[in-house]
């Protein structure tokens, strides 16, 4: 299988004046025709680190992309570098030249002998017409090996990839077949789910990799396999995905793309059901969640936000001797938080959130971190502790996360 290795080169890319969105519109391009990248590296503006870098590439893979350094200035350096490193004399390009005049002229710019330079090439490279910028593109092939030179402002690159790279790739090496299935976990973290996919993780064929991707509060679990048959390999990948939905089901929430608030937008909508909110820890993020997505006005009856203890008794109605007695961090608190919410939203389902986010507060019953989560109908209540860490952002988030897979569990899996 050919693969692909991309190179950033640019000073202003290490220092953080520019963040680099290159690379990642390259790579998922590359993806859909089927050449996986094995490597993205960013360097500065400089001739040794450049060749350096270029023959490592070529030491893992078949085609190296390259961006940036084609600028008119003294300071784009790549046009030159890759010169030298391909031993390759100069060739003036009528084409290029002719279409740099006519982007001056059209802008009402001068032209001058720095930009009539951007004309000038190594003659051992195919030239790429880059009708969206000055600076042509360069396609070099040497002992099977391909790299290939573009602009670093994105929409150069962009057209370039799109008319002339990609293309060109496809007609050399055809489109390779990669299928991938991304299933979304909440719950636990990734050495947990790791854990308990050991086994079968390791009887994967070689074909197929499995990439771990967390974030706060929830692991996305990306299989990947490759072959030559589309409907072979997606059957084959449909059929591991199935051994996985069996060992860690209770913590698949999705896949693709959706996301927890999407899924529960899906299930209270085809169920007719409503629901409300009453967060306390939470601030609010988790009925931002809910209605940041269309049609949440469908389903969603509303939130109350009661953070401090005065609004939790005044608004819907918690017992003040319960906070007395219990703490406003508590079960007993967050059982009374669900009743009220069912109550003053008149919904079908209501989430409570109250804890200690920190990253100071607690006590010796409940340190920072400490978040009870709550989950209620007219027949039926769960709450769950949690026991997070300092992060007052992160405990918010995965609280919040936490509480929207509770409710689907609960709806879904009504029994457990």
């Amino acid at each position: 299988m050919k693969q692909a290795e991309l190179i950033s080169i640019g000073d202003e890319l290490l220092i953080g004046q520019v963040v680099n969105t290159n690379a990642a519109w390259m790579a998922e391009r590359l993806n859909l025709i089927g050449i996986p990248v094995v490597q993205a590296t960013t360097i500065g503006d400089d001739a040794a680190t450049i060749k350096k870098t270029i023959q490592e590439s070529f030491e893992r893979a078949d085609i190296v992309l390259i961006t940036g350094g084609l600028g008119p200035t003294k300071d784009d350096i790549t046009k030159k570098t890759l010169a030298e490193f391909y031993q390759s004399g100069w060739k003036h390009d009528i084409e290029v030249e002719n279409h740099v005049r006519a982007m001056f002229e059209k802008r009402g710019y001068t032209l001058s002998d720095v930009n009539l330079a951007q004309a000038d090439l190594p003659e051992k490279c195919t030239v790429l017409m880059n009708k969206m910028g000055t600076a042509p593109g360069m396609w070099f092939e040497e002992n099977e090996k391909i790299l290939v030179s573009m602009p670093g402002i994105p929409y150069e690159m962009k057209y370039l990839m799109e008319v002339e790279v990609i293309p060109r790739i496809q007609s050399k090496f055809g489109n390779q077949i990669i299928v991938h299935r991304t299933v979304l976990t909440q719950g636990v973290g990734e050495s947990v789910i790791a854990a308990q996919i050991e086994d079968w993780e390791n009887a994967l064929p070689r074909y197929m990799k499995l990439a771990y991707l967390p974030s706060p509060g929830c692991v996305r679990l990306r299989l990947s396999a490759f072959g030559n048959n589309q409907e072979t390999i997606k059957n084959q990948v449909d059929a591991q995905v199935a051994l996985l939905y069996d060992m860690i089901g209770d913590l698949i929430f999705g896949e693709g793309i959706e996301t927890l608030p999407s899924v529960i937008h899906q299930i209270f909508k085809s169920k007719n059901l409503t629901l409300s909110t009453a967060e306390s820890c939470t601030g609010g993020l988790l009925a931002q969640k809910i209605t940041a997505l269309e049609g949440a006005s469908i389903f969603f009856k509303g939130a109350a936000i009661v953070y401090s203890n005065e609004m939790k008794v005044k608004l819907i109605g918690v017992n003040s001797e319960t906070i007395e007695k219990f703490g406003a961090v508590s079960q007993e608190t967050v059982q009374e938080m669900l009743t009220g919410a069912l109550k003053t939203f008149e919904s079908d389902y209501a989430i409570a959130t109250s804890g200690f986010a920190g990253p100071v507060g607690g006590n010796e019953l409940n340190p920072v971190g400490t978040i009870y989560i709550g989950i209620a109908n007219d027949q039926k209540t769960i709450i769950k502790k949690l026991q997070l860490g300092n992060n007052r952002e992160r405990n918010i988030e995965i609280a919040s996360l936490s509480a929207l897979q509770l409710l689907r569990k609960f709806i879904q899996q009504p029994n457990n």
